[in-house]
Order: C-alpha cells, then sequence, then structure tokens
C-alpha cells in the first residue's frame, strides 16, 4: 500500500508542475490547448473555452498543451503532410505554397496557405492514417501561426510561462514545509511519535507515547536524544521512559547503523509553531534544501556524486520508506521530492525547462530566433544527458534494493 501512496505522490509533484505551467500561460495569454490530469488517452475529456481538459486513463501526473512553443519550419509541412500529397499529388501546390512561405517568414501568407491546404484536403480522399496526420498538421501549425503562440510572446513572458513549473513545485514544498512547522514540526520533545516496525526501538519495547527519560543514565532533552543515539557507534543502549506514569528500564539494545547514522527507529514528538515562526524556518529550510541540492548536483562529475543519484523508481522507494513511518515524515520526504523536481528542471539544457528558459533570453537578446536545426541538436544532448542521469540512478537503485 505504501508503494501505492509514493507513486500517487510523485504524480500529484507532477501534476503541481504542470498546473504552474498552464495557469501561468493562462494569464499571459498563450492559452493552452490541452490540460490532463494524468496521460492519454483520455477517459474522460470535455472542451471549454476553446480549452480541452480531461482526465487520462494513466492515473500519474499530468500535462499542458501550450501553443507553437517552436517557431513553424518549412520541414513541418513534409512531416504532417507528406503522406497526403503521396497518396494525392494535387495536394502537391498547395503544400509548396505552405512550406515557400514558412520558408520565407511570411507567416500571414503561410496561414492563408493553410487554410485553403486545409480545405482542399478535406476534399480529397485519403487514408486513415494520412487523413489523421493532415488533421494533426493542420492544427499543429494553426497553432504555432496563431497570435497566442508561446515563440511570439515576449520574453519576459516566455520565460515567467516556463519558469512558473518549478515555482509551483517550489511553492508547493514551502507551503509544505510552513503547515508541517506549524503542526509539528517544530521544537522536538521527548516523546515519542511513532516506533518503526523492525527496528532496535522495537525490539528495545519502546512504544508511541513514552517519554524518554534518560540514555544510559544522561538525562535526556528534545535536542539530545538524537544526537545521543547517533554518537553511540553501535554501543549497547539502556533507554529509561516514562509510561502511564511509571518509569521503565529498556534495554540494553545497539542502535542500527541506517545511511551511515546510528539509528533506533523511531520518530519524536514535536511542538508546533507560531505561523510566522513556520514561516521562517521553511524558507531557511528550503534555501539549505536546495543549496545542498545545487552543490550535489555539481559533484556528478565524481563517483561519489554519482551514487546519490535516483531513478523515478529509488523515489518512489525512499517515499515509500517513509509512508511507513508515519504521514508526517511522508509529507517531509514528498517535500523535498517537489524541490527537487523544481531545481532539476531548471538545469539548463532542453528539452528540461532550464533550457527553454535559456532559449528564450538567447533569442529575446540577439533579436531573432534561433535556428529549428540548432534546437534539434542541443535537444539530442539534452535527451542524452537526461537519459543518462536516468540509467545511471536507476542502476543506483537496483544495487539499493539488491
Amino acid at each position: 500500500m505504501t508503494i501505492v501512496i509514493g507513486i500517487v505522490g510523485l504524480g500529484l509533484l507532477v501534476l503541481i508542475h504542470e498546473l504552474g505551467h498552464f495557469l501561468a500561460s493562462l494569464a499571459l495569454s498563450m492559452r493552452p490547448r490541452k490540460f490532463y490530469i494524468g496521460f492519454p488517452p483520455a477517459a474522460l475529456k470535455r472542451t471549454r473555452n476553446g480549452i480541452e481538459y480531461g482526465i487520462g486513463v494513466i492515473p500519474l501526473g499530468g500535462f499542458v498543451k501550450i501553443p507553437g512553443m517552436h517557431r513553424p519550419a518549412a520541414v513541418d509541412v513534409d512531416s504532417a503532410f507528406g503522406q497526403a500529397v503521396e497518396e494525392e499529388p494535387a495536394l502537391a501546390g498547395a503544400a509548396a505554397r505552405l512550406r515557400r512561405s514558412l520558408a520565407s517568414g511570411d507567416h500571414d501568407a503561410a496561414a492563408e496557405s493553410l487554410a485553403a491546404l486545409a480545405a482542399l484536403a478535406a476534399d480529397t480522399q485519403l487514408s486513415q492514417a494520412a487523413a489523421h496526420a493532415v488533421e494533426k498538421g493542420v492544427t499543429e501549425i494553426g497553432d504555432a501561426l496563431g497570435p497566442d503562440a508561446y515563440w511570439r510572446a515576449k520574453t519576459w513572458k516566455r520565460v515567467l510561462v516556463i519558469f512558473a513549473g518549478p515555482a509551483a513545485n517550489i511553492l508547493f514544498a514551502f507551503l509544505l514545509f510552513t503547515g508541517l512547522y506549524m503542526a509539528s514540526g517544530g521544537k522536538a520533545t521527548t516523546t515519542v511519535d511513532s516506533v518503526r516496525a523492525g527496528t532496535a526501538a522495537a525490539a528495545l519495547g519502546l512504544r508511541a507515547g513514552d517519554t524518554i527519560v534518560s540514555i544510559n543514565g544522561v538525562p535526556m532533552t528534545g535536542a539530545t536524544i538524537s544526537r545521543t543515539i547517533s554518537q553511540s557507534n553501535g554501543r549497547p543502549l539502556t533507554v529509561v521512559v516514562l509510561r502511564h506514569g511509571v518509569q521503565l528500564g529498556l534495554g540494553p539494545r545497539p542502535a542500527h547503523r541506517d545511511a551511515g547514522v546510528y539509528r533506533l527507529g523511531f520518530i519524536l514528538r514535536g511542538e508546533g509553531l507560531s505561523g510566522p515562526a513556520a514561516v521562517r524556518e521553511s524558507a531557511a529550510l528550503t534555501g539549505r534544501v536546495s543549496q545542498e541540492m545545487l552543490t550535489s548536483l555539481g559533484r556528478l562529475v565524481t563517483a561519489s556524486g554519482r551514487k546519490g543519484l535516483s531513478s523515478p523508481v529509488g523515489i518512489v522507494r525512499g517515499s515509500s520508506n517513509a509512508a511507513k513511518q508515519g504521514t508526517d515524515s511522508f509529507l517531509w520526504v514528498l517535500g523535498l521530492i517537489s524541490l527537487s523536481i523544481a531545481l532539476l528542471n531548471l538545469l539548463p539544457f532542453l528539452p528540461l525547462d532550464g533550457g527553454h528558459i535559456v532559449f528564450a533570453v538567447v533569442e529575446g537578446v540577439r533579436g531573432r530566433a534561433v535556428p529549428r536545426e540548432v534546437y534539434e541538436r542541443v535537444s539530442i544532448v539534452g535527451i542524452g544527458l537526461v537519459v543518462l542521469l536516468f540509467v545511471i540512478g536507476l542502476t543506483n537503485d537496483i544495487g539499493r534494493l539488491s
């Protein structure tokens, strides 16, 4: 069940990311054509104000379709209408006029040529595959020629629309951390909130609700419990707790080494912070974690840095393990994953959001579009890097599982 919770959590973060793009593009007059919860094919869809809203049969994440992400090019005509022209040579003249208009940058003439080609194709008997390609091509090129196309917008609007996705993940993490700090994530108490099954704490007989009085005869506070256990270096620990008004001695039992740190396997209850204090702590935590993540990205060139990578398999496994420890632990990890998604997407290469931002700025500075072939070549390199990172992360995850 916790695996399902982990998958749903990851899907929620992807949906939040896409929702950021959707709301920003809508606000900045780049009306999206589609917004889906989940991935196609659609189980349910409805068009409203020119936007197709749908629920995909694959219930993970979501996607948004922004019109005209790239300036239309002559090569688009061949990919969209090539099969139709082969089946019906009478379409060749209209297709050639559209191709010339796009090549010369005369987009008004291109819009007229596209309308003429669409009308001509509608009166032609084509195979189902060719007809589908024509319909898709007319829609795609038509969107790219429209006044609300992404590539036509001012640089600052394009940057905001793309940045809105990572920003939504950052904002979600910040709000989640703030709520957790206000609920129970502030100053640690000496009261046990939960005990993980199969851990040293469970073997000791520690229970939720126990108040830890001392460890190995040393009186404890909320701030010293974790430090005392982590510094035990595997030596047996005797824990005195207060349970229903009676002091009980538990142990001795050594802590287990987990991810390089000695732990017994329990979580302390926390005291909630005030609203302003929670906001400050959340902002500080978001900043610290972001800095640490960026530093770790810089270490990817080293073997030790690459060992820290995880794929979606590892992310789901980590959030699943957190869910086993309780709702609070799962939500803390969900916030950290949300930050990770934001920072990863801001890496400056295509097809990630950071790459689109870089190209938008470059085109704004140059005052003209970057050629399509440059986009394609850079995208191939970027996709290769993303696939490489995925493979390394997946290899690491398999190694951890085994």
